[in-house]
């Protein structure tokens, strides 16, 4: 970033913070009024509202994306006009640019504007967007995601060699409900839902989708878990991580898996099924064996600490004399436990949770229940194994992000892998949120500020992520060989935008 720009971006802070400042005074009317209002159609300035899609459009090139994608993919016969690289960023874009659905792609298609702003005469209609899905077989599908495995490599290459200290792989399958009655390879859930079960498998550390596969919705969580983790694993040892990773719920256990990962030199953390014969080796562990969970607090109180307002869903449930349950104590031990596809012993970790029910203020009975945590890690302390695998449960927030963020996990189109591969195309610009973080520079004498910023880019929720960075409206200009975007208003988040667009440019 030149030296012109970081002095107009610092005014620019100066003369908004100046507007804020004084908020306290009266000026005897409301603050928002409308003047004399006139709507004008632009003659010579050409703008468009999304001006952060050409930075992420010059990453997918910078990455190798859109080579690997035609490198790898072959779904077209001829390539009049589209090539897959640009039936596959159409969808992604979509998505980066606040679509809902398909037929808003039709949107962008008619504006002139925005095309110009990518460098292409025209993009596929919603109809051919959805033709393209259709074309896929399972195997096509497998080449995109080991195309966009291509273009991952190429980012984690630039990242320092902390970054490759640990990669942890989470799995856990979420349900996609659809209301259409034809779609090939819907299914009932066990929660009643018609829909489809996805599998998905992601990296705790930067929030990527590694693999995302459809399945049937009245298919078990596990289902083809494995193999997927196995094809995650492979592609973070080809990138250098030092020591991988996995962790997933009961439903991921697989004890005929156990022995290949731990001879793969893979760490897990599984939670494991509450059987009778588990729960009856707990019953007879000695008391010394039990010691409590200290959870730590779940943030930290910056400020002062401030009294707790009332809790009026507690008081209701109270007055009424709802049944509830009440956690009063959690405590944890461990042992050794072979399971019965194992050819040898593993780490069981324990948590023993003291449950009351209570039905208004009377106090019923107490409930004991177990959960159990298998591990091949025997050098952890055995609360830390059990926060370890408690941590796990944040993919829960990433799997929501894909399904109301980006709207990923949806089924527009009329079968199984038509809808896998809509999918995995729109949970790419997931993935190209990551990817700007991770393509951020972290050096000289602001690392640490910088270092701060690319966290909390990784750690944003996709719409926070849209309109800091996406939604910048921008004047589109060709000058020579340049195509120019002429930033039209501030935000905070523009040093961070030049930032980026200075490294690709490069």
């Amino acid at each position: 970033m030149n030296a012109n720009i970081q002095n107009r971006l610092r005014n620019a802070k100066r003369r908004v913070e100046r507007r804020l400042d004084g908020a306290s005074e009266d000026r005897g009317k409301p603050m928002f009024q409308t003047a004399n209002l006139h709507v004008e159609l632009a003659d010579k300035v050409r703008a468009i509202g999304t001006g952060g899609i050409g930075l992420v459009h010059r990453l997918a090139e910078q990455t190798g994306l859109v080579d690997a994608i035609n490198h790898r993919l072959h779904l077209l016969k001829i390539h009049r006009p589209y090539h897959e690289s640009d039936h596959v960023l159409n969808l992604a874009y979509n998505a980066m640019c606040d679509g809902v659905r398909l037929e808003d792609i039709e949107l962008r298609r008619n504006d002139e504007v925005f095309l110009d702003a990518l460098g292409t005469e025209r993009i596929p209609d919603p109809t051919t967007a959805g033709d393209f899905c259709r074309r896929f077989a399972e195997t096509d599908v497998h080449a995109l995601m080991q195309a966009i495995d291509d273009a991952r490599l190429n980012v984690w290459a630039r990242q320092p060699k902390k970054f490759f200290d640990r990669a942890t792989i989470d799995m856990d399958g979420t349900l996609v409900i659809t209301t259409g009655e034809c779609k090939q390879g819907m299914d009932i859930s066990y929660k009643g839902t018609w829909g489809y079960h996805p599998l998905v498998v992601s990296l705790a550390e930067t929030g990527e989708v590694l693999r995302l596969v459809n399945r049937s919705g009245n298919r078990p969580s596990h289902e083809g878990a494995a193999e997927e983790a196995n094809q995650a694993i492979a592609v973070c040892r080809k990138a250098g991580f030092r020591q991988v990773v996995l962790r997933g719920d009961t439903a991921f256990s697989q004890s005929d898996k156990l022995d290949a990962w731990d001879e793969d030199d893979v760490t897990f953390y599984f939670g494991y099924k509450a059987m009778p014969n588990l729960e009856e080796i707990a019953d007879n562990l000695p008391k010394t064996a039990w010691r409590k969970v200290l959870r730590p607090p779940r943030y930290e109180v910056q400020t002062e600490a401030r009294s707790k307002p009332v809790n009026v869903k507690q008081r209701i449930v109270r007055r009424r004399e709802f049944e509830t349950l009440e956690l009063e104590r959690e405590d944890y031990a461990e042992f050794e436990y072979q399971p019965g596809e194992c050819n040898q012993p593993y780490r069981m970790v324990v948590v023993r949770k003291t449950i009351a029910h209570k039905k208004g203020q009377k106090r019923l009975f107490p409930e004991i229940r177990y959960f159990f945590y298998i591990t091949n890690d025997w050098a952890t302390d055995a609360e830390d194994v059990i926060f370890e695998a408690n941590a796990r449960c944040d993919q829960e927030n990433l799997i929501a992000q894909l399904s109301g963020g980006v709207r990923a996990l949806s089924a527009p189109v009329d079968n199984l892998v038509s809808n896998w591969a809509y999918m995995v195309m729109a949970s790419l610009a997931w993935n190209f949120k990551a990817w700007w973080a991770l393509c951020l520079p972290e050096k000289g004498r602001w690392r640490e500020k910088h270092q701060a910023e690319k966290h909390r880019v990784l750690r944003m929720e996709f719409r926070t992520f849209l309109n800091a960075f996406i939604k910048i409206p921008c004047q589109i200009i060709r000058a020579g060989r340049k195509l120019i975007y002429r930033v039209l208003s501030y935000n905070p988040h523009l040093p961070i935008i030049f930032r980026l667009s200075t490294v690709l440019r490069c």
